[in-house]
């Protein structure tokens, strides 16, 4: 169960974004940070249960993103993220496929599944899979279920223009002119802060779980 104080930790980090502050608060980010490391120890044992993809075995600490920022080449000079990160939780094909909690104050968390922005020949191969088995698609984003956890999934990020190679009466177009393919789910405060948070997002990556195996399937 995650602790009132992680929250706070990140409350009081967003309005103090300096390493001098964070130097100062080094002890408070020691225990909110291993809270964070509790916390995707049980929820790694509860995905493993949903998604066989999912090691149990893994070790929290590579799944837990570091809070520092690399500004190297980014105009917003703050050093520190202002939440934690769980995340390369899978032994898919693609590390882009697979599973991303984001814990952050003021009901920002969110539970996340899919693929964010493929590129290249993984967008083609995934455009070429929803025209030859759209079918397969849409059995799962318009399940029921599905779309009252994430909403709708055509409703994403698309290109304005027509993706190459396919035509405007295409009978899945929303589908193929989108650019990321990712299920998303707020979580509020309460939610996160809840005794079976992990068992909560465990099964809504459950049912992410069929999304991530088409777009495996699809690049193969």
């Amino acid at each position: 169960m995650l602790q009132t104080d992680t929250l706070n930790f990140l409350t009081n980090l967003k309005e103090n974004n300096s390493r001098e502050w964070f130097q100062a608060n080094k002890e408070r980010y020691d225990e909110a940070h291993q809270d964070m490391l509790g916390f995707a120890t049980q929820l790694i044992k509860e995905l493993s249960k949903a998604d066989t993809g999912v090691d149990s075995n893994v070790e929290p600490k590579k799944s837990l993103m570091r809070i520092y920022r690399d500004i190297r080449f980014s105009k917003d000079k703050t050093p520190y993220k202002t939440h934690f990160a769980v995340g390369r939780l899978t032994k898919h094909k693609s590390v882009e496929i697979g599973y991303y909690l984001q814990v952050e104050p003021g009901n920002k968390s969110f539970i996340a599944g899919g693929y964010w922005m493929p590129q290249g020949e993984h967008i083609k191969a995934i455009r070429q899979e929803i025209d030859y088995n759209a079918a397969d698609l849409t059995a799962i984003i318009d399940e029921p279920q599905f779309k009252k956890a994430f909403g709708e999934f055509r409703e994403q990020e698309k290109l304005k223009t027509l993706p190459k190679g396919y035509e405007a009466d295409n009978k899945h177009i929303e589908l193929l002119k989108l650019k990321s393919f990712i299920a998303y789910r707020n979580l509020t405060d309460k939610e996160i802060l809840s005794a079976d948070a992990p068992k909560k997002i465990a099964t809504l990556c459950e049912q992410i779980h069929p999304l991530n195996v088409f777009l495996n399937n699809a690049i193969g």
